[in-house]
């Protein structure tokens, strides 16, 4: 065989053995920072998915934090009598609120405990919101607390009417209106 055709040969070999394989720099401790600093890639997820009732806990908990903390922003930033008023309202509201999450969560079967950390949606807002004072920050606010209290909204709806945990469901019915009366609110900022 000629150098020409043995060089050809060689080339498709080599091409031709990619073929078909999966990509292996999952495996690669070079390639990939867990591997090397010794997790295994087949080992279990660290935890397991949530239940229904146990996330809608979570977005409950991290609604009112995200509530209580923006307003808390306000009371030092707020540019206007209107704004901090409400967000002393707010504050009291989603403080109770918690309370009666907390007291839903511990009467289901099993148990549940809210987690409430802020989504990353959340704290970058929370961010935006602490770099703004006077009449810009009433307006982020306003703004936020609609887009918040309308998610908020949504998600009790959703899981009032097909929720799996009957203590989580009656909680989240109750909040219904009180929800909609501060998204209303927060429409007249």
């Amino acid at each position: 065989m000629n150098r020409f055709a043995l060089t050809a040969v060689a080339v498709a070999a080599l091409a031709t053995s990619g073929c078909g394989k999966k990509d292996d720099t999952a495996h690669d401790p070079a390639a990939n920072p867990d591997i090397a600093a010794g997790a295994s890639d087949t080992a279990a997820p660290a935890t397991t998915p949530a239940s229904p009732g146990q996330a809608f806990a979570d977005t409950a908990a991290a609604s009112d934090m995200f509530e209580i903390e923006t307003s808390k922003l306000a009371a030092a930033k707020a540019g206007s009598a209107k704004v901090e008023s409400f967000a002393a309202q707010m504050i009291k509201a989603h403080t109770d609120s918690t309370a009666k999450l907390k007291t839903a969560a511990a009467a289901a079967s099993p148990a549940i405990t809210p987690a409430p950390a802020l989504t990353p949606a959340q704290q970058a807002k929370l961010d935006e919101l602490s770099a703004k004072s006077g009449a810009d920050f009433d307006k982020a606010y306003a703004a936020a607390q609609v887009e918040a209290h309308q998610m908020t909204l949504d998600a009790l709806k959703t899981y009032a009417g097909s929720g799996d945990v009957a203590p989580l469901k009656a909680f989240a019915a109750e909040l219904v209106p009180i929800v909609t009366a501060h998204l209303n609110m927060a429409k007249g900022l």
